[in-house]
């Protein structure tokens, strides 16, 4: 794929602001700016962010070729399935800090503005890097493989990782501004008695930021591993964060129930790992890979509603 010109970029840019206008209702009357969203309305906002990317996906395989659209889609779903893991770690943050639910999509709209950001700047530093030191692949495909034993095998970790972050941050914080455990509406800084003070909100938006981060490390080696065009990789990454606001709100209540679903993540991570330590010897075409996501993703939810989670009756 050639690069994209400066009025691709531009016309990618129009296109994603107007969809986030309209996902984050920006045209609501004011004072209308917090509410709790329902599950078929977050189910229908994330059916509606699918669409659009595979729409924009159609239109990259119109311009640049088939073989260039199955790329861009390839690295989409692939992001978009790991953030799924991003939410496990999300319920954990409101739950530990009490955030009510009206409130968390506040946090999450915020927290997505600052994941784009970081995100560029992570991606193009890995691409900078793997352009000038081809060995970085091998560092980088360890990475994935670690952060795929991560996910079997580190729930209980991640959980005390959280907890320790929400106490943590608190401290840090605390030591720049006074942080008072009171909600004051959807405000993340508020005056008392002349004095700036931190509500939960802002320790909530640092830990989403900081732990994303963490994803981040992850998510983008594995997406180097389908392609290293920065348009590719940064688009997809831009559908995949946008939709997760949506998608939190539809899984939220339900991940514990997809008992499996680490499982397959941590399948696609092994694949994608290895995908990238094999660079040199052998070429896996990308419509194998996306077939590899569907079946990693597919069979774990099959597989959690066939052998739910036993409850113990009170």
């Amino acid at each position: 794929m050639a690069n994209v010109s400066i009025w691709g970029w531009v016309l990618f840019v129009i296109f994603i602001l107007a969809a986030i206008a309209f996902d984050l209702d920006l045209f609501r009357k004011k004072g209308e700016v917090d509410f709790e969203m329902s599950v078929r309305d977050a189910a229908l906002r994330s059916v509606a962010w699918i669409a659009l990317a595979v729409l924009f996906g159609l239109g990259v395989m119109v311009m640049y070729g088939s073989s260039t659209g199955i790329t861009f889609l390839t690295a989409y779903f692939l992001e978009e399935s790991l953030s799924i893991d991003n939410i496990f770690v999300f319920v954990l943050i409101f739950s530990q800090l009490r955030i009510p639910a009206a409130l968390q999509r506040r946090v999450l709209v915020l927290g997505v503005v600052g994941a784009l950001i970081a995100r560029g700047l992570i991606i193009a530093a890995g691409i900078e890097v793997l352009s000038r030191f081809h060995w970085v692949i091998y560092p980088f495909a360890a990475l994935i493989i670690f952060a795929a034993v991560r996910l079997l095998f580190g729930e209980k970790k991640q959980r005390d990782i959280v907890i320790a972050a929400c106490a943590v941050c608190s401290t840090w914080v605390a030591r720049i501004i006074p942080i008072t455990p009171f909600f004051h509406g959807h405000h993340f800084i508020v005056r008392q008695k002349g004095r700036l003070v931190a509500t939960p909100l802002l320790v909530a938006l640092i830990i989403v930021e900081t732990t994303d981060v963490v994803f981040a490390l992850d998510s983008v080696p594995a997406v180097l591993a389908v392609t290293r065009n920065p348009f590719l990789v940064y688009t997809s990454n831009v559908f995949a964060m946008l939709g997760l606001r949506s998608l939190y709100f539809v899984l939220a209540g339900a991940v514990e129930r997809f008992r499996y679903l680490r499982a397959g993540l941590a399948a696609i991570l092994v694949f994608f790992g290895a995908k990238l330590l094999l660079t040199d010897v052998i070429a896996v075409p990308n419509h194998l890979s996306l077939a590899v996501i569907a079946a990693a993703l597919g069979l774990s939810v099959i597989a959690s509603l066939r052998w739910p989670r036993l409850t113990i009756p009170d």
